[in-house]
């Protein structure tokens, strides 16, 4: 690690141990959640704001949580080090990229993804292709996962003809287009005192047991 790394996280240690702060040697993994969880929303502003500076900081902050719940960890755990960390994301990156590493090719992007997806499959031992998507996500970030995912075994959140008829009222399918309609979306959802976010996350919910039940599962 570099010498300001390893100063992060001599600092956590130093917080963390008798004598330290008081309120960072309370924390655990569920107390810190909702930080994480904070964190990781504002370094994205930073990231569509365009400024470089907010960005360095955020991503400093978000460093922090890592750092934060791998101290803990290792309370736990004594070879649970960043280090650690840093080298199970270091296999896994070269392990799915036979094509830089390993000497291997691929004809067309979609190979590339296929055979990304068959080590990350290989790596899970997943069951289903719904299986790592977490449902505690925003529900629009839910249902574009599940809705990628659910293509790989040809299943449709909805009927052909629903889509046909919204596109015959929105015309061109772009961003502009998609971004009205999102936002009509939410207006006539209000306009009935209705939660967006609760009506997609329980459409999302019985569409991944449609996708599973379309495996067998």
């Amino acid at each position: 690690m570099s010498d300001s790394v390893d100063r992060l996280v001599q600092v956590m240690d130093q917080l963390r141990s008798p004598g330290g702060c008081p309120w960072d040697a309370e924390q655990t993994h569920e107390s810190l959640a909702r930080y994480l969880l904070e964190e990781t929303y504002e370094a994205l502003e930073a990231m569509d704001s365009g400024n470089v500076s907010e960005l360095r900081e955020e991503l400093g902050d978000l460093l922090l949580q890592i750092v934060f719940h791998a101290r803990i960890a290792q309370e736990q755990e004594s070879d649970f080090t960043l280090d650690s960390i840093a080298e199970g994301v270091v296999d896994k990156l070269v392990r799915r990229h036979p094509h830089v590493f390993s000497g291997a090719s691929f004809e067309t992007n979609e190979e590339l993804e296929a055979n990304w997806a068959a080590v990350k499959l290989q790596e899970k031992q997943r069951e289903s292709v719904t299986d790592g998507v977490p449902l505690a996500m925003p529900a629009l970030q839910l249902a574009t996962q599940l809705i990628y995912r659910a293509r790989k075994i040809d299943v449709q959140p909805t009927e052909g003809q629903v889509k046909d008829d919204i596109r015959s009222v929105v015309g061109q399918v772009n961003a502009e287009s998609i971004t009205e309609l999102l936002v009509v979306a939410v207006e006539l959802a209000r306009e009935q005192d209705l939660d967006p976010e609760s009506l997609l996350r329980s459409a999302m919910t019985t569409f991944r047991q449609e996708v599973r039940a379309a495996e067998g599962l």
